[in-house]
């Protein structure tokens, strides 16, 4: 592995095969970890996994990646936040059943494999067909509008501390600059967990009350806690969770052209191998007691940042977040992080995923003055806005899922109709 070659220099880029010197290797690993630190743990503390599982499963992750895809598309794989409503409905809260959730995490997974090996040998155009921005738009704002109620109930445990924490990361997001403005959701949690200790409201409030013993009897050394699945009712997760892998086979592919502009280097004969890449470690994660993984665009940020795309770092990265997960002390202290402090970043973040579904739309310049793309978008997010639900025995469609279904099933049948407005829109505009 040649130390940044001639050709990177004067491009001013550091290609994936590029080495720099080891201290600066070391360091812009480190900057990687924070970057994704804060998304990463807010899962586990959302969810009630451990979180020095999750942070163990996010380098572990993170290595299974850059060796599936040829250590070719740099990357830093965390929590994935697409999981959120199918473990929370799955687990029937945050304390309970993550085996359950677990072994939805790992159907998920499998269903993702068999999508990575499609896509590598077949080509990237049935995704397309099955899943055109409106439908990928749709999916991913139905998330964040399904997870609202669970936001504004810890949120309203305790509005100082939660809405303190909320403006910290519309604050830093909007006017911090640099490398600091990729990361709200750590300073947000920084300043609402201070605001807790200092407000002395807090002590009765069982919402913003920090409890340290936790932080003070574990140990600072200590092998992450391994958990295992469960598949005792398989129809009940499959229905929950098989609509995760086509949100995540969206977002890799956009996190994929992101780093191929930023990179000036084309990756997508690549994207059967990093979906791929990302089922197996999200198969991996969830049969451990881990979280659902995803490329994450935090650390694509930092990318753009420093145009430094040296797969090393991110091994530097991934080792980094392993060895982290051996600290016990450091999994009590995300523990300790009261509910009210989360939901002031709930609030901003599930907003945050609807409206990237909605971002998804622009970007794809999705027309809205079709009656299709209108009917493909409007009855899913009305479904997941109400909290539809459907059962058949145990098999069960939520919110979540209906609102998928629901996009996906909508368009196939629109579809001849979107064919048909499209093509009799010249001879309408002649007419005119």
């Amino acid at each position: 592995m040649a130390v940044a070659t001639k050709a990177s220099r004067e491009s001013d880029i550091v290609y994936p095969e590029d080495r720099l010197p080891w201290p600066q290797t070391i360091l812009m690993g480190l900057q990687h970890v924070m970057a994704m630190f804060g998304a990463t743990v807010l899962v586990p503390i959302i969810l009630g996994f451990n979180p020095n599982t999750v942070i163990f499963f996010s380098g572990v992750a993170t290595l299974i990646f850059l060796f599936i895809t040829g250590r070719k598309v740099p990357s830093y794989l965390g929590s994935s936040f697409s999981f959120l409503g199918a473990v929370l409905a799955i687990q029937g809260g945050s304390t309970s059943h993550h085996d359950l959730a677990y072994g939805g995490i790992v159907i998920a997974g499998v269903i993702y494999i068999a999508i990575g090996v499609v896509v590598h040998f077949v080509g990237v155009n049935p995704i397309r067909y099955l899943l055109p921005p409106v439908v990928t738009g749709t999916v991913v704002a139905v998330i964040g509008i399904a997870l609202a109620g669970a936001a504004w109930n810890n949120y309203k445990g305790d509005l100082l501390t939660a809405t303190v924490t909320l403006m910290t990361a519309l604050l830093v997001s909007v006017y911090l600059r640099g490398f600091p403005r990729l990361l709200p959701i750590l300073f947000a949690v920084i300043v609402g967990y201070v605001v807790s200790l200092v407000d002395p409201n807090c002590g009765a409030k069982t919402a913003c009350h920090i409890d340290f013993s936790g932080v003070q009897s574990a140990n600072w050394l200590g092998l992450p806690t391994f958990s295992f699945p469960s598949f005792g009712n398989f129809e009940h997760q499959f229905s929950l969770f098989w609509f995760i892998p086509l949100i995540l086979v969206a977002e890799n592919a956009g996190h994929v052209f992101a780093i191929s502009g930023i990179m000036k280097r084309d990756l997508s004969p690549l994207l059967g191998r990093t979906f791929l890449g990302d089922a197996v470690a999200t198969t991996v994660s969830g049969l451990f007691g881990g979280a659902g993984e995803t490329t994450y665009a935090e650390n694509i940020g930092v990318m753009g940042v420093t145009r430094v795309f040296s797969i090393w770092v991110f091994i530097v990265a991934a080792i980094a977040a392993i060895l982290l997960g051996f600290i016990p002390k450091f999994g009590a202290l995300v523990d300790s992080i009261p509910s009210s402090v989360i939901g002031g970043i709930e609030l901003y973040l599930f907003g945050l995923i609807a409206i990237i579904g909605a971002k998804i739309w622009v970007d794809a310049r999705v027309d809205f003055s079709k009656r299709a793309n209108l009917a493909v978008a409007a009855v899913p997010l009305i479904l997941a806005a109400g909290g539809a639900d459907v059962k058949f025995g145990d098999f069960e469609l939520n919110n979540l899922a209906l609102g998928a279904l629901g996009s996906i099933v909508l368009y196939q049948i629109l579809r001849p109709g979107h064919i048909r407005d499209t093509e009799e829109e010249p001879t309408e505009a002649a007419a005119t």
